[in-house]
């Protein structure tokens, strides 16, 4: 079995990414509509660098972590921060807005989570006017909308939870629900997780940026195989009361659900509640993607059987720090090597362990939860 037994702990490994990362060495090269600022404590206005985050919405804590990540690194760095959001997941029109305030204002760089293509017009327009644009854990479509973006690998995310998920099945019939973000639009975020988790299975998808063309019965050949069958794939919106409800629909569909994939741990989290009020939470697996303190809890306690966690306080701080090293020293951050953005890293987060799956326990997993 293979847990956090590694020769350094992932605190240790995390360290030295941060270290690595520093001002003088960002070479780089290896996911409401209300404004407030945050910046540096000395000097006048007109001596900061001005920059703007917006991310998708803050009643989503993986997108406050980020601004708490990005006020970090703005007070050092000599920052005028704005901060945007949208009023929820989805909502491109108060994110576009956001991007016409920072032109205006003259910004030298935007952070984004983009909601969804409408904002990719907004953001070349952003490009032209001289902005540094950079995404942050979601890329936008076509990548190069931003300059670079920093983000989880996302399809190696929903990969280790399906590993994770092939190995406990132990070759028993998988029956699925796949709880996702959108049925209106599509993101990569959403496709990459979803597709992500049935590769990691072992199901053979179709069309890798397109959720829900898979077969729908067949054999996974992950952990010792067997059969799957595929009971749908229900939108959520990323949100508690969407998982919830996505998950009804599902179970009408078919009371014998075993394995539930979630787009992130709010979803799970009513998924979770859809389930327990059938009576079926310790008859299924459910999986998912984000690693924050509550989701890690929730792992403890067995709401979740594994999560995949990402550090977004990583995201924005990098971010914040490469605009910064780009305005001082016209030095720009580079991708990771062999991707088109920059990877921050993910670990698989679960007190079961499954052979051949590297993971780490939930007590580890607190300590750095968000990338703290």
């Amino acid at each position: 079995m293979l847990s956090s037994t590694a020769p350094r702990t992932v605190a240790t490994r995390l360290f030295a990414l941060g270290a690595v990362l520093t001002l003088g060495t960002l070479s780089l090269t290896a996911c409401g509509g209300n404004t407030s600022s945050a910046g540096s404590t000395s000097g006048s206005s007109s001596d900061k660098i001005g920059v703007s985050l917006i991310v998708k919405t803050t009643s989503n804590p993986f997108f406050v972590s980020m601004q708490d990540g990005a006020k970090k690194a703005a007070e050092s760095g000599g920052v005028d921060l704005k901060l945007a959001a949208g009023k929820a997941d989805g909502d491109e029109d108060t994110q576009i807005q956001a991007i016409e305030n920072a032109i205006s204002k003259g910004d030298k760089g935007i952070l984004i989570t983009p909601n969804g293509p409408s904002v990719v017009d907004a953001l070349k327009k952003a490009k032209d006017a001289g902005l540094f644009v950079i995404a942050l854990d979601t890329p936008p479509d076509p990548a190069d909308a931003a300059d670079i973006t920093f983000a989880t690998d996302n399809f190696a995310a929903g990969e280790l939870i399906g590993k994770w998920t092939a190995a406990q099945l132990g070759g028993k019939k998988a029956t699925i629900a796949l709880v996702d973000l959108f049925d209106d639009k599509i993101v990569s975020v959403d496709y990459n997780r979803d597709q992500g988790f049935l590769t990691g299975l072992g199901i053979d998808t179709a069309d890798a940026k397109k959720n829900g063309d898979e077969a729908k019965t067949g054999k996974y050949t992950g952990g010792k195989g067997g059969d799957y069958e595929i009971v749908g794939s229900q939108a959520s919106q990323g949100n508690e009361d969407g998982g919830r409800t996505a998950m009804e629909t599902l179970l009408a569909k078919n009371p014998n659900i075993n394995v539930v994939y979630t787009i992130n741990e709010p979803a799970a989290a009513g998924a979770y509640e859809a389930l327990k009020s059938a009576g079926k939470e310790k008859d299924v697996l459910v999986v998912s993607i984000d690693g924050g303190c509550t989701g890690v809890n929730n792992v403890k306690s067995g709401v979740i059987g594994a999560t995949a966690q990402q550090y977004p306080i990583k995201m924005a701080e990098l971010g914040v720090k490469a605009i910064v090293d780009l305005a001082k020293t016209g030095k720009k951050p580079a991708n990771s090597e062999g991707l088109d953005f920059y990877n921050t890293g993910v670990e698989l987060v679960t007190d079961k362990p499954a052979d051949g799956v590297k993971s780490i326990t939930t007590t580890a997993a607190s300590d750095i939860c968000w990338g703290k």
